[in-house]
């Protein structure tokens, strides 16, 4: 029985030890630097906890996947881009139809001033959907531009258009695509930009780069400034357009109780704010650890730091003040909110994940 006993032990010591030796010792994905993050704001005060998201309406409940953005058109009915690359529209009675399928995965949706829908693609670049009337689904698609000074986009996030028609957009990672997004936190390097798009001279150019994780961008209501957020730092950037500043940049908000993912501007001084999740303490944890980061990315997905299923979505005033706190802390009912539009009195919230579209009454309305 001994001797039985002993080749089981082996016969399991052999694999385990090969495990072992190959977890530590075979080549990491990343290349990852230490970070010393600041120590997460309490959510009190500004940031206490309620309950406002649970009051959302739900629209389209199992009918979408990953309506990561949304906006509305001229007539208010919603457009969604979803995880297989849909982009959908839904009208005032709920009914939803297919517009296009990008074959990417679409996150930024944005119209501008003639009706065009521009797309933030995550695999495909900056695209422009044009629709042919009110009551069609007959569409356009076009790639409108895919790389700046030679270096292809990696993760194309969001955008914002202002009057002119020029479009203010991130490329979240060069390094890293959407399927990755969390090697490029755990790495905690700078792979980011945010880029412009001259749609006259058909030019895209670089306004900043080095951006750790470059994601929501939104323009100021007068367009003298435009923000984006800073997803994996806990902040948003302020680039100025106009001014005696023009071309340099600052922080806008810094030490945020969340991820910061989608922003948008109402242009009458408010910027929505979606928090995606809350500060993860097991991810600031190991930040100032390269080896240890090293090692946790070859652990099984469901063994890295998650995210946690939250609803959190704040409205600054354009001095960066926060001015709004909606939350649904029990995640049951509105949880990782990417995007917030404001239209027609009404926020409209997407999510990365859920299988629906959030819309309350905007407050003070």
């Amino acid at each position: 029985m001994a001797n039985e006993l002993k080749k089981i032990g082996i016969l399991i010591a052999i694999p385990l030890t090969i495990f072992v030796l190959y977890f530590l010792f075979s080549p990491s994905p990343i290349d990852p630097v230490a970070y010393e993050p600041p120590p997460a704001p309490e959510l009190t005060d500004t940031y206490a906890p309620n309950n406002k998201l649970a009051q959302s309406e739900l629209i389209a409940l199992g009918q979408v996947k990953g309506p990561e953005d949304v906006d509305a058109d001229s007539e208010g009915r919603i457009v969604a881009g979803l995880e297989n690359g849909d982009i959908v529209r839904i009208d005032k009675s709920g009914k939803k139809e297919v517009l296009v399928n990008t074959g990417g995965r679409p996150l930024g949706l944005e119209f501008d001033a003639d009706g065009h829908l521009w797309i933030a693609d995550a695999r495909n670049g900056l695209l422009k959907l044009s629709i042919a009337g009110y009551s069609s689904t007959e569409t356009q698609l076009e790639v409108m531009a895919t790389e700046a000074n030679g270096l292809p986009f990696g993760f194309t996030d969001d955008l914002d258009i202002d009057k002119a028609g020029n479009v203010y957009f991130s490329d979240a990672s060069s390094r890293w695509p959407i399927e990755n997004y969390r090697w490029d936190a755990i790495e905690a390097r700078p792979y980011g930009r945010l880029l412009k798009y001259d749609p006259v001279s058909d030019t895209v150019e670089v306004l900043l780069d080095n951006l750790y994780f470059a994601n929501g961008v939104a323009l100021s209501s007068d367009e003298s400034f435009v923000l984006v957020n800073e997803t994996w730092r806990y902040r948003i950037v302020r680039y100025w357009l106009e001014g005696p500043m023009a071309g340099k940049h600052e922080i806008f908000v810094d030490n945020l109780p969340g991820f910061p993912d989608g922003i948008s501007g109402n242009r009458r001084g408010i910027f929505w704010v979606a928090l995606a999740t809350p500060r993860n303490s097991q991810l600031d944890s190991i930040h100032p650890y390269p080896l240890l980061k090293k090692l946790i990315v070859k652990l099984p997905d469901f063994m890295q730091p998650q995210p946690i299923h939250y609803g959190f979505v704040i409205g600054l005033n354009e001095e960066g003040g926060v001015v709004s706190n909606l939350q649904d802390p029990s995640g049951q009912h509105i949880f990782e909110v990417t995007s917030v539009e404001e239209s027609q009195g009404h926020l409209l919230l997407g999510t990365l994940t859920g299988d629906r579209i959030g819309r309350l009454s905007a407050p003070g309305k």
